[in-house]
């Protein structure tokens, strides 16, 4: 193939690239920097070791409050699972055959817990749940398998250090 022809195509390639990146820009209104806040809206995930938590607490008592109302429809009043996944029990079948894979059973980190709910739960309307809310029925979960007593209020700074049954079981990236 002849050089020129080479050259031609890539001109060719790189001018339709363009066209097409300054048409999406002007039809689609994409193509621009993130501004901070939106970027800011993005950046919701939570480290193990807490890094990303949010102000705010939320203790047991609120949580299962807030459980009845947004979670039990799908988890059972008591994590026990039905129609959606059980939260609750399973302590120490992680090496079975068939290990029950409840977030006491089997998550390593409690601050994972924090996460998921916050991006998304309630199933039916994800990220609706304000940084306390989320606190608390991360707290009420927790107590739900045994992790925390019926006291605890979680925030930034307790959630991490609590110690997941299961975290010597799973390697860890970070």
């Amino acid at each position: 193939m002849p050089a020129s022809f080479v050259r031609a195509a890539a001109l060719f390639a790189i001018w339709t690239i363009w066209v097409g990146a300054s048409y999406a820009q002007e039809a689609y209104g994409i193509g621009r920097i993130a501004t901070p806040s939106e970027i800011a809206g993005w950046d919701i995930d939570v480290s193990p070791d807490g890094r990303g938590l949010p102000p705010g607490h939320g203790g047991v008592h609120e949580g299962k409050a807030i459980f009845a109302e947004k979670c039990a429809a799908c988890h059972g009043d008591q994590g026990q699972g039905k129609p959606m996944d059980r939260l609750a029990g399973g302590l120490g079948t992680i090496g079975a055959d068939k290990p029950v894979k409840t977030v006491g059973s089997y998550w390593p980190y409690a601050t994972t817990l924090y996460d998921f709910i916050n991006r998304a739960m309630p199933f039916d309307a994800p990220q609706s749940l304000s940084h306390d809310e989320v606190y608390a029925v991360s707290a009420y979960v927790l107590f739900l398998n045994h992790l925390v007593p019926e006291d605890m209020v979680l925030d930034a700074k307790s959630l991490p250090e609590i110690q997941m049954p299961s975290r010597k079981a799973f390697v860890s990236g970070h």
